[in-house]
């Protein structure tokens, strides 16, 4: 199972680098089109907008499951283990319940978006916006799973506290400890 999970977040990773790609082409495209030609290519702004809906929400993903998102962990670090885990604990509930709500109003806007046509290209909305779906499930299967972990006592002190050191940030708090003032 978790190199099933394994691969699909690499798959994620791997469209966040195309639809990064098609953005990039498709937008350098029509400013080499607008200067030397001038004449735009007409899809390319409206399928780049769709490309970085996709990049975000995708990319959301990935930082989630990677613990990359930002958080506010000055205060949980000096709480003690209860404080931790029941910051831990809100924090993931609160998110599961953002979860529940973006699944339940992607599913009310799902009528109007599939009657809804983009004016360029032409195709169902839904298919700019049904990714809602997907991670609304995602996100939430990894709260669940992080409850989980928490409840069943999975998890040890350091986890509770969601922070990831930049490269070279440890390397740079060393030195400056060293320097004297």
């Amino acid at each position: 199972m978790k190199k099933l999970i394994d691969g699909f977040f690499k798959l994620l990773e791997f469209l966040v680098v195309v639809l990064l790609l098609a953005m990039v082409v498709m937008v350098f495209g029509n400013v080499i089109m607008r200067y030397v030609f001038n004449a735009g290519i007409v899809l390319s702004e409206e399928m780049s907008r769709y490309c970085f809906i996709w990049l975000t929400y995708i990319g959301a993903m990935v930082a989630m499951r990677e613990g990359g998102h930002l958080g506010m962990d000055t205060l949980v670090q000096v709480l003690p283990l209860r404080g931790k885990k029941f910051c831990f604990f809100f924090s993931e509930v609160m998110m599961f319940g953002c979860n529940v709500m973006f699944l339940w109003g992607t599913y009310r806007m799902h009528d109007l978006q599939v009657t809804n046509y983009s004016p360029v290209v032409g195709f169902s909305m839904i298919w700019v916006y049904g990714i809602g779906y997907i991670v609304s499930v995602v996100m939430g299967c990894i709260n669940i799973h992080k409850l989980y972990l928490l409840l069943s006592g999975q998890l040890r002190e350091e986890d509770l506290v969601q922070i990831i050191e930049t490269e070279g940030l440890k390397e740079a708090e060393e030195q400056l400890k060293d320097v004297k003032v």
